[in-house]
């Protein structure tokens, strides 16, 4: 009996200091009700390793807006028939009148400056031209329509256009950036609303600069794009290209693809070139370009050589139209310009946009070098871009011609005078024609067509076959590349072909 109460003694005793033992190491479960915590403060977006274009998408996105652009379209009221019943059907619905019927393209745009309680978008000319009624939707999903959307001022030929609205309420606007500080490799987000979806984000690099002379739907004669394998598509255009940093660097215009989706090349314009536009949109409700009167023409690598120069660079005088500041300053055609205010330059399409640059009444500087190799400083004081340049001279009498044909470097040619060039239409009076152009020959590789007219070999003024004759028995031993100015339709252009190798 005394063992079993020593045991249930020992049993008690070694409860409570395992009881004791474990209180003091806290590792009995709490059981008591604990105070909610507080509600975490919103995130703020920045960039990291993990997430390096959040940040610049949050500057941006906010002020990137949907715009619908809405026209009447005519529509005959039946499907158009072809084959034997055509002309039945026809006559049956003669008299029906087309019923219009409303066309709506879809495109974007971004909040780019604001001036008191009236916000401005940028966007393409193209997204909105022709346009009855316009529809701009903000991030913020309200729309404004009809009446309170403003055209402030559109630029075909940069594909440039300015829209207003009015807000009491704060809109967020998007910072620009500076698109000749960027570089080829250079990250670039695109953020528009592809296929009706709004403020979608792709990512790529700038895959070049300064593309021109695309053929392009909508043709802007002035061309200096950033090229990006950032994915846009139809809806795209009009929106905002982005730096990493968070600044607008170009506006989303264009794609160049043989599916007709994306394929890796888009376009953008550069922002340095639209702020330009727009300053002048907005003043003014139109853009008002420098004007020097001549037709230019980039230079290849023979026509470099045929000037003297280790490369090719700036542009030739292909012609001079009359009573231009050109033909006041002493340009004529085969001129090469160097440099313009002192600037080189590179090829045309950047030519024709250091002019535009400039306002009317502005006194410029040309470096020109001459066929010879000599070169000059010419001055000349700019104009205002015409909105049409006649390109029609005075007619020339009749005359006699020197029948018969010459073949030389790969081609064949007789007098513009010939029944040969009648039958080609050439309207020329001075020159000879280019009848035949052997694929393999010499002309044909410096890109010599049936169809030219030539009208200068050299220094030598082509005004019949007799002075071809000549030019040929000069030059047909020269080793060094012998400049042709020929006329192809309305344009002028000069070539190099080196006649010996």
């Amino acid at each position: 009996m005394k063992r079993w109460i020593i045991a249930i003694q020992s049993l008690v005793a070694g409860i409570i200091v395992g009881v004791l033992f474990t209180s003091s190491l806290n590792l009995h479960t709490r059981s008591e009700a604990q105070e909610p915590s507080a509600p975490e403060a919103p995130a703020v977006i920045q960039s990291t390793p993990e997430r390096p274009f959040a940040k610049a998408i949050h500057m941006v996105q906010p002020a990137v807006v949907n715009i619908s652009a809405e026209h009447m379209v005519k529509h005959p009221p039946i499907p158009e028939f072809k084959g034997p019943f055509e002309e039945f059907f026809r006559e049956f619905f003669k008299g029906i009148p087309e019923e219009p019927q409303k066309s709506t393209s879809l495109g974007s745009g971004f909040i780019f400056r604001r001036d008191g309680d009236f916000y401005y978008i940028l966007t393409n000319n193209h997204v909105i031209k022709d346009a009855d009624r316009i529809i701009v939707k903000l991030s913020n999903k309200k729309e404004y329509r009809g009446e309170d959307v403003t055209v402030v001022g559109k630029d075909p030929r940069t594909d440039i256009a300015v829209l207003k609205i009015k807000s009491k309420e704060e809109l967020p606007v998007a910072p620009l950036g500076d698109s000749d500080s960027i570089q080829v490799g250079d990250w670039v987000i695109a953020i528009g609303n592809p296929f009706g979806l709004e403020r979608t984000v792709t990512v790529g690099v700038v895959s070049a600069k300064g593309r021109s002379g695309l053929a392009l739907p909508e043709g802007p004669s002035y061309q200096d794009f950033i090229q990006t394998d950032a994915a846009i598509n139809f809806g795209n255009s009009g929106g905002p290209l982005v730096n990493i940093r968070g600044e607008v660097i170009g506006i989303n215009a264009a794609i160049t693809t043989p599916s007709g989706g994306f394929v890796g090349i888009g376009f953008a314009i550069p922002i340095n070139l639209a702020k330009h536009v727009v300053d002048q949109l907005i003043e003014k409700g139109r853009v008002v370009r420098g004007y020097l009167g001549i037709r230019p023409q980039d230079v290849d690598a023979d026509l470099a050589e045929a000037y003297g120069l280790e490369e090719p660079t700036g542009v030739l005088v292909a012609e001079v139209l009359p009573g231009t500041p050109a033909e006041e300053a002493g340009l004529e055609e085969g001129d090469l310009i160097l440099e313009f205010n002192g600037k080189p330059v590179p090829n045309v399409q950047k030519f024709r946009i250091m002019v535009a640059d400039l306002a009317p009444g502005t006194k410029v500087t040309m470096k020109v070098r001459k066929p010879d190799g000599t070169e000059k400083i010419l001055e000349a004081t700019l104009t205002e871009f015409p909105t049409e340049i006649s390109e029609a001279g005075p007619g020339k009498e009749e005359e006699s011609y020197e029948p018969g044909k010459v073949e030389w470097l790969g081609m064949e040619v007789a007098d513009v005078r010939s029944e040969e060039a009648q039958a080609l239409g050439i309207e020329e009076r001075e020159g000879v024609v280019v009848l035949k152009v052997d694929p393999e020959g010499k002309a044909s590789d410096a890109g010599i067509q049936k169809g030219d007219v030539i009208l200068k070999v050299q220094d030598f003024e082509i005004k019949g076959l007799a002075d071809f004759k000549e030019a040929k028995k000069k030059f047909e031993g020269s080793k060094k590349p012998v400049i042709f100015k020929l006329k192809r339709g309305q344009i002028t252009i000069f070539v190099a072909v080196r006649p010996a190798k």
